[in-house]
């Protein structure tokens, strides 16, 4: 018995030391609360809300939230949404997946130890390619929006409207984009245009 405890000791630090171990235990808690425990988002724009608070893994060395940790909690909460929405649900069901491409962050105010917080996720939108997300820190204590976090996340094997026709039943038309998020769209495009000119991929091609 000793023995046992010993091994399971050994294998819970081996799994927290050489693994992201809170991270691959939270994303898919995450994503079954939501599917199980939280009532489905029949809208597909509607915002869900995932509560968090500011500990002390989370700091830098301000004693501030560790800018890493915005992009972290912004990603459980968008997996939980994206489960609670039936975007992944009706993704596995057309053999298709989602993968985060980009991801910018305004950062307005600190949150500090201990402080509460919220991170709202809505649905901003979609093209030919890509769902495009959005994230705002709302702290529990003024409602002040602590950051603001966009995402894209690329469709692969299927398309962005065959998603929304396989939730809805029906065709539905993309509601139109903010157009700071048009500017970010455009932004990317062009670093990725540079980036395979600079690699000569482009180059390759025309050959």
């Amino acid at each position: 018995m000793p023995g046992l405890l010993v091994a399971l000791l050994t294998l819970a630090l081996a799994y927290f030391a050489l693994l992201d171990g809170w991270y691959l235990v939270r994303v898919p808690c995450a994503m079954l609360r939501a599917r199980l425990l939280q009532p489905r988002l029949l809208d597909l724009l509607a915002e869900s809300r995932y509560a968090g608070r500011v500990l002390p893994s989370d700091l830098d060395l301000l004693l501030h939230m560790n800018n890493a940790r915005y992009l972290r909690e912004a990603d459980v909460a968008r997996a939980a949404h994206l489960a609670r929405c039936g975007v992944l649900g009706a993704l596995r069901a057309l053999g298709a997946r989602a993968v985060l491409a980009a991801s910018c962050a305004r950062y307005r105010r600190s949150l500090r130890l201990l402080e509460a917080f919220e991170v709202r996720t809505r649905l901003l939108g979609w093209d030919d390619r890509a769902f495009y997300l959005e994230a705002r820190f709302i702290s529990r204590r003024d409602g002040f929006v602590c950051a603001l976090l966009r995402s894209s996340q690329h469709v692969l094997g299927t398309s962005p409207e065959r998603v929304v026709q396989h939730l809805c039943k029906r065709r539905v038309e993309p509601p139109d984009l903010p157009e700071d998020l048009l500017l970010w769209i455009a932004y990317n495009k062009a670093s990725s245009r540079l980036l395979r000119a600079e690699s000569g991929v482009d180059a390759a091609k025309n050959q």
